[in-house]
């Protein structure tokens, strides 16, 4: 568990206006280095299945926090990805990527029938 100070350091780096404490850029910076301090302490203390669930809980609500950051600001989310070097970050947007490509061939795919029931 992060100490008081350590907290207030990250939400003081990662915050977007001066009363900011709970923005999803502050949330995902605190959970990703909660998620540090448990990968640390799991290396030592490996059958400790108890604090692995955690660690679990607090990467899956980090990942729901980052694919709404995407959702709604990508500049953020970038930017954000980039801070905190994530990796996680580079497969979002490639899911993205694939999801805007099928949906993309799914859109030529009915431009290309109407055409042809107009030509009838």
């Amino acid at each position: 568990m992060l100490d008081k100070k350590a907290k207030d350091k990250i939400i003081k780096k990662f915050r977007t206006h001066e009363s900011d404490t709970g923005s999803p850029q502050v949330q995902i910076a605190i959970l990703s280095a909660e998620i540090e301090e448990l990968v640390g302490h799991l290396k030592q203390h490996r059958h400790d299945y108890s604090s692995r669930r955690g660690l679990l809980k607090k990467v899956s609500e980090r990942r729901r926090l980052l694919k709404y950051l995407q959702k709604e600001s990508e500049v953020a989310f970038k930017d954000l990805a980039e801070k905190l070097k994530l990796k996680i970050a580079k497969k979002l947007q490639e899911e993205e990527a694939k999801k805007a490509e099928k949906e993309k061939v799914f859109d030529d795919a009915l431009i290309d029938n109407e055409i042809e029931e107009i030509e009838k």
